[in-house]
């Protein structure tokens, strides 16, 4: 946050440059009438020098202003909305740092055009009251527009993995045991690992950890499935390892009250799929799927199978090393969930790295697009009765002749009954895409194409609501969750 003494600052210097441009003065020229110098008077302007009392006088003598209207922090229209961003928290939560902008550069951009930039926040402040856009809708989509900036593969990242596994002797290119990652967690970082119902203490039933910082103590869902344990274990070990201070200490997430929390939990969850999913074995074992002229399903299913993570894991892996590896730039993953006899398909993972997509826009006709192509897997999974399913298709998308490569797992959960995963990533076919996926031109692949979209996707739950209200729902429940967890981590802190 801006402490007070810089708002001062900056406010001071927006309205000395405000009423020297509109008395047509120049730096030169006020430093002529003034006395003061010009490299003074420009650090002035910009909020990084506040002049004593006598210099003050100076000024308002010079521009015909009285000393108390000067040093007012009272701003006039024009500059009121640009008051209003340097009095909030906004220039210390934006990322701006993972986009190569320093804060210095910013306020010297709002400094040299206050008016254009009160336009530029005005229409965001009516863009984000529209669309109802709250402080973590923005860090997520900065996360977002971070993970596509950067392709979804982080080198710095990649090598931690290798120092990681060096440090503690671990070989990347076996299967990596959950009974290994659990004991450097003890041994090296002294954690303390419980089982625990959170049933008992809770309804949220998405709730797999906490992680209580007093005692170095991990709970641990009795309802966890190694491969998730493996996860979690995998990402308390990059906290650790990569020394993150700013953390979430709940998985799934309920809250965060920072950027870096957000920015460290995807890092911490990158270092895990890292960790459990070596880069050079699925490049060389898709290499040879990839060569082949039919879809070679089994190889399919035995490489996921072969590292100790799960499907949505490995396929979100996939986003790393697909561009890395095989310059398949144009991707996006899904994973949605679907309960038994309801006609509800909730998105509830997605990440879009394909340039102007029309299978990931988010009105009510894109979201009909984007979940046809799970339909289509759950639709295979019932008539087949199988436990776990991996289905290759090509989507035909009518509304930009796009065909993309659809790679799907179903998975039934074990957590929740009668609710169905289904795991998806999707590769734009162009020519690079033919090139590199041989099996792409051949006949047999199933190829499925998207209903028009002039077809309504309406869900009406009653004669006064159109749908239900699942933000608020969602809202009541993280409430009653995060009470939940604070008397578990109050139990468990002794």
């Amino acid at each position: 946050m801006i402490l007070e003494n810089e708002y001062i600052r900056l406010i001071f210097g927006l309205k000395l440059k405000q009423i020297r441009t509109e008395r047509n003065l120049s730096l030169y020229g006020l430093s002529k009438i003034t006395g003061l110098s010009k490299s003074y008077l420009n650090e002035i302007e910009k909020g990084k020098k506040y002049p004593k009392t006598d210099k003050i006088i100076l000024l308002a003598k010079a521009l015909e202003i009285s000393y108390d209207q000067l040093v007012s922090l009272k701003l006039d229209k024009n500059l009121a909305p640009v008051g209003r961003i340097f009095q909030s928290k906004i220039l210390k939560e934006i990322p701006l740092e993972h986009f190569g902008i320093k804060e210095n550069t910013l306020i010297d951009i709002i400094a040299n055009a206050p008016a254009k930039v009160n336009a530029f926040i005005t229409t965001l402040i009516e863009i984000a009251q529209h669309y109802n856009f709250t402080r973590e809708s923005f860090y997520l989509a900065s996360l977002r527009s971070h993970q596509e900036a950067n392709n979804n593969y982080f080198h710095e990242l990649e090598n931690q993995i290798e120092s990681f596994s060096k440090a503690f002797h671990i070989d990347l290119l076996h299967r990596v045991e959950t009974s290994e990652l659990k004991k450097i967690l003890k041994e090296e970082y002294g954690y303390k690992i419980k089982k625990i119902e959170f049933e008992k203490h809770s309804n949220e039933k998405g709730l797999r950890s906490i992680y209580i910082k007093k005692t170095k103590t991990l709970l641990l869902s009795k309802k966890l499935v190694e491969q998730q344990i493996a996860f979690i274990y995998a990402k308390e070990l990059a906290y650790n390892f990569l020394e993150y201070k700013e953390r979430l200490y709940t998985f799934s997430w309920i809250k965060f009250d920072n950027f870096d929390q957000v920015i460290n939990n995807f890092y911490a969850s990158y270092f895990a799929g890292s960790l459990l999913i070596s880069k050079q074995t699925v490049t060389e074992k898709l290499k040879n799927i990839f060569k082949q002229t039919e879809v070679d399903y089994d190889e399919l299913k035995n490489l996921i199978q072969f590292f100790n993570a799960s499907p949505q894991t490995f396929y979100h892996r996939l986003t790393n090393i697909l561009p890395k590896e095989f310059n398949l730039q144009n991707l996006f993953f899904l994973r949605v969930s679907h309960k038994v006899n309801s006609k509800n398909y909730h998105i509830e993972k997605e990440l879009n790295l394909i340039s102007n997509p029309s299978l990931t826009h988010n009105d009510s006709d894109e979201y009909y697009n984007r979940r046809c192509v799970c339909v289509n897997v759950l639709k295979m999974y019932v008539d087949q009765k199988k436990s776990n399913l991996i289905d290759v298709q090509i989507l035909k998308s009518p509304q930009n002749n796009n065909n993309y490569l659809i790679f799907s797992t179903i998975t039934k959960s074990k957590s929740i009954e009668n609710v169905y995963r289904i795991i998806s990533l999707g590769i734009l076919i162009n020519k690079n895409t033919s090139k590199k996926i041989k099996f792409l031109n051949n006949p047999s692949l199933a190829k499925q194409q998207t209903k028009d979209l002039s077809e309504d996707y309406q869900i009406f739950d009653s004669q006064n609501r159109i749908a239900k209200p699942v933000a608020l729902e969602q809202k009541e429940q993280n409430k009653a969750t995060q009470s939940a967890v604070e008397m578990i981590i109050d139990k468990y802190s002794n």
